[in-house]
């Protein structure tokens, strides 16, 4: 009987699209989260017999890169939180406002 692989292609881009959405407030939990719970019901489906799949260890690494991701994501959106109880949503605004006109400063005097 040949082999079924373990296609963990989708759960890396998943992953990868959870990490370039961190800064977003942790918003990147979601696509990591789903690639996370692919990646362990993957395994355990393969758990069963391991004889029949091929690359399993391939996708016991793309289930702890999303792990990973996951606890990165958490960290930030615990950090988000945290921030707008502290110093409030309109503070925040302001600085990135402020922030945001001081790039464009330091854009405009480059060119």
């Amino acid at each position: 009987m040949e082999k079924q692989k373990l296609n963990s292609t989708v759960i890396y881009i998943l992953a990868i699209l959870g990490f370039l959405c961190c800064c977003i407030g942790g918003i990147g939990i979601v696509p990591s989260g789903i690639a996370y719970f692919m990646a362990n019901s993957k395994l355990k489906e393969a758990s069963l017999a391991p004889e029949n799949y091929d690359n399993i260890n391939g996708m016991k690494t793309a289930k702890i890169i999303a792990l990973i991701i996951v606890v990165i994501n958490a960290l930030y959106m615990a950090y988000t939180i945290y921030r707008i109880s502290t110093i409030g949503w309109d503070e925040m605004m302001e600085q990135s406002r402020q922030m945001q006109e001081e790039w464009m400063k330091g854009m405009n005097s480059g060119s």
